[in-house]
């Protein structure tokens, strides 16, 4: 692979115009694609599988054009201090406002709140529920102007309205987090290059990648249902990793040249040597985002695969294109250890050089590693803590801030009606098997309220065959709370029981059986996707390294280093530590989908981390050095770029802290802090500890597994052969 790949370098920085021209109509072409491509609305929402989503299909079926899983909206009027929400003025506005809601193109239905019973005992809060033909994720914005307009005329009555539900449902907007991502990473590749050309390249490229990818995305938006949810994770992964490929082989570029070759050569054999490891670095971030799909939940599924596209894209840019610059650059870009005007002038010649940073850490390390493992173990075991506590479920209105108007929609109701009202339970009664559907319905119903924490169970509904009905049930508790859970459990348990006595169905749907049932598919599914993720990186680092230690010792160290960011999340958003700091309003259970998403993302930049610095470590073990000594050496190499990737891909999901969406907040902290874990404590710390306790049996690999495995060269040894290079000088430990 390293010759292809160095052939591949050099063909790219000779033929640059053909190269850059390459990638300038693809991305044009791309651009056009997405301009011309219909709008993308949201994309549809199901989860197959599930007890809610059988449900919502049987209820399209027995109860057509209902619109079971369209989205809701409750709009929720409380009168002035005082007065009545059945004082005629006010009633008088409330029924103007359900007049006006009725009018929408979407619309199915609206509930009037004096002929719905839908007015609190006191009688100062009352709401109307409008239900809509589709999901909050696929409701028109024109939709949802038209609800907020109604509403603000009737605040302008004199009434107070808020309005909760799904029908307000918004794609979390990352505002300006990708600019201060870049920002920062443009400031962090200007000091590790000390040139503002060199660090432009990296910038420069992973934007191409970026667009490219974005725009396919959008432009296949629409044929595909991909939604406007996609390209989130694109975005931030591709921006990522772009970065972070172009860096290293920049990086590897200046370090050959430091070495006297010419700038033709240096190119192809930094693409030859580091390009190996952001291919299998690539692979790796591949396999963790296809490997999504294992959950079977199609937004997933979409979002895993368009980021796994963009990843691709990223690395077929750094293979190409970043050479092709490197061409058009020249001598803008200097060898390592020369600064530009930027930062300082060249060193002199005759001055020896200091070891740099890594350097002098590995060389620590590698003395001490015993207490250096135990520092980090100990450390990340401590952090992981926390994490024995973990909830797990899906935000709703209560988790939003107190700023919004779902959240105090959502106070209203709790207020007026009780907590367990934001979340009523669905049930439908499949009786058409049954001999005397009406007695199976009365039982049902029965059977429900005898169970705990059911404050009202309405009568049952039957549609127009009579084989079907369905029961509305208030629970008692808030929709995220373990009792309501173990209220839904607890429904189903019961509907066993008549289904073996009556052959009639009972389930349980709505957004709060929903919620439970997508956090408990997301929990089944994380085991098996951790076997496939890192069984796979596995087989594939086996490869790369040459060795069985080494790999193993790189999975362990992320699970550790996710623990340890699941514990953190844990404190933070669920114990409520540091909550003022990160602005954290409401503690309550993690988003179910955050282990998952987590597992996902953190891997593939993790082994990222691995291959980048461990290649250099194993490149210098091959070529003679002793094991501590080839530790050193890819620290001295390695570690200030690694260092700068790592910052860098804090700074981009540091930026998501910063927003308003508790969901979008807690992505950002937790992916940023498990960075930061695997980054400086596994990477940095553990990594060469184990690599030093172990010595020669890290590379230890079967003789008949040596010859099994292929060989693809990512030390760039058939580069070195080939070109009659003597072995470097061995580092002095």
């Amino acid at each position: 692979m390293a010759t292809f790949l160095y052939k591949l370098g050099r063909l790219s920085f000779r033929r640059r115009h053909f190269v850059a021209l390459i990638w300038v109509a693809l991305l044009t072409l791309a651009g056009v694609g997405a301009a011309g491509a219909p709008a993308a609305g949201n994309s549809s929402f199901s989860i197959p599988g599930t007890e809610a989503q059988k449900a919502f299909d049987l209820l399209e079926q027995r109860f057509p054009g209902t619109s079971a899983d369209g989205a809701t909206a409750r709009v929720v009027f409380k009168a002035p201090s005082g007065e009545k929400m059945t004082d005629p003025g006010n009633k008088a506005t409330v029924q103007e406002t359900v007049k006006e809601l009725s009018d929408g193109s979407e619309v199915v239905r609206v509930t009037d709140p004096y002929q719905a019973k839908a007015v609190s005992k006191d009688g100062t809060i009352a709401y109307a529920q409008v239900s809509y033909k589709v999901s909050g994720m696929e409701l028109d914005d024109a939709a949802k102007d038209a609800l907020k307009d109604t509403a603000q005329d009737a605040r302008e009555a004199g009434l107070t309205v808020e309005i909760g539900g799904d029908a307000l449902q918004a794609v979390p907007h990352t505002g300006s987090s990708e600019i201060i991502g870049i920002a920062v990473a443009a400031v962090v590749l200007v000091i590790t290059f000390g040139s503002l050309v060199a660090a432009g390249l990296p910038l420069l490229t992973a934007l191409i990648g970026v667009g490219i990818g974005v725009s396919a995305i959008t432009g296949l938006a629409s044929a595909l249902d991909l939604g406007s949810t996609t390209s989130i994770l694109a975005m931030m992964i591709g921006l990522a990793v772009g970065i972070d490929y172009a860096l290293f082989i920049v990086s590897r570029y200046r370090a050959e040249l430091a070495e006297g070759r010419e700038r033709e050569e240096a190119a192809g054999r930094a693409v030859g040597t580091a390009g190996s490891a952001v291919v299998f670095a690539g692979l790796t971030v591949v396999i963790a985002l296809v490997g999504l799909s294992v959950v079977n939940i199609p937004m997933l599924t979409k979002m895993g695969i368009a980021a796994a596209g963009t990843v691709a894209i990223a690395v077929l840019i750094a293979l190409t294109m970043v050479p092709a610059l490197l061409g058009y650059a020249g001598r803008k870009v200097r060898p390592m250890g020369e600064k530009g005007k930027l930062l300082g002038r060249a060193k002199k010649k005759d001055r020896p050089a200091k070891p740099n940073l890594g350097t002098r850490w590995a060389s620590f390390v590698v003395r001490r590693p015993v207490a250096v493992l135990l520092l980090g173990v100990i450390g990340l075991g401590a952090a992981a803590v926390p994490a024995t506590s973990l909830e797990l479920g899906l935000p709703d209105d209560g988790s939003q801030p107190t700023s919004t108007t779902q959240r105090r929609a959502y106070d209203l109701l709790s207020e007026g009606f009780g907590p367990g009202f934001n979340g009523p339970l669905m049930v439908v009664v499949d009786a058409k098997d049954s001999d005397d559907p009406k007695a199976v319905f009365a039982e049902t119903g029965d059977r429900i309220r005898d169970l705990k924490d059911v404050v009202t169970v309405t009568p049952a509904q039957p549609n127009k065959a009579g084989d079907t009905a369905t029961i509305t049930v208030i629970p008692g508790s808030k929709p995220s709370s373990v009792t309501t859970e173990n209220l839904v459990h607890g429904i189903r348990d019961a509907g066993a029981d008549i289904k073996a006595g009556t052959d009639a169905n009972v389930l349980v749907t709505g957004s709060t059986a929903m919620n439970i049932d997508v956090s408990e598919k997301l929990n089944d599914a994380l085991v098996p996707y951790l076997v496939l993720v890192v069984g796979l990186a596995f087989l594939l680092l086996i490869v790369v390294f040459r060795s069985i230690l080494v790999p193993l010792k790189a999975a362990l160290g992320f699970l550790l280093s996710v623990m340890a960011a699941l514990g953190a999340v844990v404190a933070v958003f669920q114990w409520g530590w540091l909550s003022g700091l990160m602005g954290v309003e409401q503690t309550g259970p993690v988003m179910s989908m955050m282990p998952i998403f987590m597992v996902g993302v953190v891997f593939g930049l993790a082994m990222d981390y691995e291959v980048f610095l461990v290649t250099r470590m194993r490149e210098a073990y091959v070529h003679g050095e002793k094991p501590a000594q080839a530790v050193v050496t890819g620290f001295r190499h390695g570690a200030r770029v690694v260092t700068a990737a790592a910052v860098i891909m804090m700074a981009v999901f540091a930026g998501f802290i910063g927003s308003s969406e508790s969901m979008v907040k807690m992505i950002g902290f937790g992916l940023a802090i498990a960075v930061f874990f695997d980054a400086f404590v596994v990477r940095m710390a553990i990594v060469p500890a184990v690599l030093a306790l172990l010595g020669r049996k890290a590379w230890w690999l079967p003789t008949w597994l040596d010859r099994a495995l292929p060989n693809v060269d990512v030390e760039g040894e058939g580069l070195r052969t080939a070109s009659g290079d003597d072995d470097r000088e061995p580092v002095r430990v």
